[in-house]
């Protein structure tokens, strides 16, 4: 009897290596299509929003720059095809229609992933392209990219911008898109990455970036749209995570296809322009980049 109970011992003892040497590889070799946020983020909320009021006003100032969203007929035809887009939502479709049906393509298509190997070809179809024949998912900055040509080359005005933190120290900063909506003459944030989601007031309306901070700023209540589907007053980690993310922002000064595939040349890639609070010092930013404190101009520029 006792000799079985040993050999029972063994039995379990070798499955139990097994399973840990099973998950070792697993951990090493396959990447987590998990969301990256962290999930405590909701008790540091009222800090999050508590720095945001306490940052200096925006103000008009003397600095310089153009932004713009360059066009190509040609290229937005080859995407329109190559996605069949015109088959995610009716002619007669509004704006935000269109927007919230390639969004939904986008996102249930493509997970969140800190990817292991950095794409060669980043513009639509190479990133699609690298989920189906290299990893599945991506990060937030490819999501956007991906999302704005997409929307780009249905007419759409739109543009990827990057959302930053206050805090230097901070090294998670997130990227979403804005669309304008020549119906309600106003822009709108939507975002594909991690299930995909926006943010509106409590009528529905879908809101901007600057909005948003206006509302976390004054107390306002808004609704998040976690999958895009109904909105929520709670607050969740989403709610939180954008009140950290919405400090600073950034954004290329002239936004067309290929943008940041650099093996694409004759590409206008001339430089950031960063809307900061007066009084603060952005961190991070190369040479060449534009600081304005100037948010009018900042979210009005580019409209055509």
């Amino acid at each position: 009897m006792k000799k079985s109970y040993s050999v029972i011992r063994n039995i379990f003892a070798v499955i139990g290596i097994l399973a840990v040497i099973a998950f070792i590889i697993g951990w090493t070799l396959y990447p987590r299509y998990d969301i990256y946020i962290e999930k405590s983020g909701l008790s540091q909320f009222d800090e999050r929003v508590e720095l945001l009021k306490a940052s200096g006003a925006y103000a008009s100032d003397t600095t310089s720059f153009e932004m713009r969203i360059v066009q190509n007929e040609a290229r937005a035809k080859e995407i329109r095809d190559y996605f069949q887009l015109d088959t995610l939502f009716p002619a007669n479709a509004t704006t935000w229609e269109k927007t919230l049906a390639i969004g939904k393509f986008v996102a249930s298509n493509i997970p969140h992933a800190n990817q292991k190997k950095w794409p060669n070809h980043i513009n639509a179809i190479g990133l699609w392209e690298y989920t189906k024949s290299v990893e599945p998912a991506f990060n937030c900055r490819l999501h956007s990219i991906l999302t704005f040509e997409l929307l780009l080359s249905e007419g759409i005005q739109a543009r990827y911008i990057t959302c930053m933190p206050e805090d230097e120290d901070d090294n998670d900063c997130h990227v979403v898109n804005e669309v304008w909506l020549p119906e309600l003459n106003k822009w709108a944030m939507i975002d594909t990455d991690s299930g995909g989601n926006y943010i509106s007031d409590m009528d529905g309306t879908p809101l901007s970036l600057k909005e948003i901070r206006e509302h976390y700023i004054a107390d306002t209540k808004i609704l998040t749209h976690k999958k895009f589907g109904k909105g929520s007053e709670k607050k969740d980690w989403y709610y939180s995570y954008m009140a950290k993310n919405t400090y600073w922002f950034s954004c290329w000064g002239t936004l067309s296809y290929y943008q940041e595939d650099y093996e694409v040349e004759d590409v206008d890639r001339d430089s950031y322009v960063n809307l900061v609070p007066s009084g603060f010092e952005p961190f991070n930013i190369g040479g060449g980049n534009t600081v304005t404190t100037d948010a009018e101009k900042f979210w009005d520029a580019g409209i055509q």
